[in-house]
């Protein structure tokens, strides 16, 4: 988790330090330093049909997620769609219409994943135009209980906390500490369901879904076999790593799921990536190899952790990890997401056969063989 990480509130990109920029070529030189002015980037033509528009993000260190508009002989196909709220909307709209759109003129939403920050807009895009909305299946089939009916997956996770070791008193604040993201989500069911392969009805473009899971279980990229761009969403941003965190709505084990996509995105013949944050970017290979190797440094100083300090919980392997500020600096919502890293971590070296979790609550993690 990266100092970025630790700010945020939302469910987000996060984990792992900063990149090295001098591995990549940075292509997106407004949007780069927009960045480091701490302000929004302009709306941009990049050429070929396809415009970035930034939509501001509440409370959040990343400030704008990028949607990406698709043009199309009766409109434009949206990549993502931004929070739910008015300042997003306005800039929404103001995006399309330096494009020459207005929203009835947008015909698809092809979302990355069913976080806040790509998902919340997205039925108020279907209610003033008409248009689709497109989900991976695992993120539709997680969608009603994150969004919808939270009660049992509030107990689900009361459950997981308790058995991860959170003190009984953090239990019940802890739980409910992404509630207040639910505000910025018009929460809707998806009209069209993409597969991995899939091709969008997108006309004029070559679009393939390319199914990444690990940041969410239905994680979506777009690629583009004729322009060879990757629309990475979340899946490989230019700076930071994104957040994966095992939790109950998860796959079984997201980090090992997250380091097989970037397996299959890298035999992909991409030019360019066009990221949902921060700026876009050459040089996908460079990225991925930097993606990797923070994860094993992860996993490394969790199996020093376990080795120094044998029968842990996951939440006190977390609370002595490298972060970017002290433990009790990070806010509630930050420490979840901060347990969730190091489980997803746990996970996997459980499945290389390194360590193994009592059976016990809360559960203690140690070496095999140690």
């Amino acid at each position: 988790m990266s100092r970025a990480s630790v700010d945020r509130i939302g469910p987000e990109p996060g984990g792992g330090v900063d990149a090295d920029l001098a591995a990549i070529d940075i292509s997106g030189t407004l949007q780069k330093q927009a960045w480091d002015d701490d302000v929004l980037p302009p709306v941009e033509s990049l050429g070929s049909g396809l415009w970035s528009v930034p939509v501001p993000m509440p409370q959040s260190s990343l400030r704008y997620v990028l949607v990406y508009l698709l043009e199309r002989d009766d409109g434009v196909t949206m990549i993502d769609a931004g929070w739910d709220t008015e300042d997003a909307w306005a800039a929404l709209n103001a995006g399309l219409g330096k494009a020459g759109y207005e929203i009835g003129d947008v015909k698809s939403v092809l979302v990355t994943h069913i976080h806040p920050d790509h998902y919340g807009l997205a039925g108020r895009v279907r209610e003033n135009s008409g248009a689709t909305i497109a989900l991976h299946p695992a993120d539709a089939d997680i969608l009603p209980q994150r969004y919808m009916q939270m009660d049992s997956l509030l107990t689900r996770m009361r459950g997981h906390l308790l058995e991860s070791g959170v003190p009984v008193g953090s239990l019940d604040e802890m739980r409910g500490a992404s509630m207040p993201v639910r505000g910025f989500v018009n929460a809707v069911l998806p009209d069209v369901l993409l597969e991995d392969g899939d091709r969008p009805d997108v006309p004029g473009w070559n679009l393939r879904a390319v199914w990444t899971p690990g940041h969410s279980p239905g994680h979506l990229c777009f690629y583009d076999t004729e322009r060879k761009v990757l629309l990475s969403g979340d899946h490989v941003l230019p700076r930071i790593t994104p957040n994966i965190s095992y939790h109950p709505q998860q796959t079984v084990n997201p980090l090992a799921d997250f380091l097989e996509a970037l397996d299959k995105v890298a035999a992909l013949d991409v030019d360019e990536v066009m990221p949902a944050h921060e700026y876009r970017f050459r040089g996908l290979a460079q990225r991925i190899v930097q993606l990797r190797d923070h994860h094993e440094q992860r996993l490394s100083e969790i199996t020093v952790a376990l080795r120094e300090h044998p029968g842990q919980t996951a939440w006190e392997i977390a609370i002595g990890l490298t972060w970017s500020r002290p433990w009790s600096e990070i806010s509630f919502w930050m420490q979840r997401s901060a347990l969730g890293e190091t489980l997803a971590h746990l996970i996997v070296l459980e499945s290389r056969a390194t360590v193994r979790r009592g059976t016990g609550i809360p559960q203690r993690w140690e070496l095999i063989g140690a």
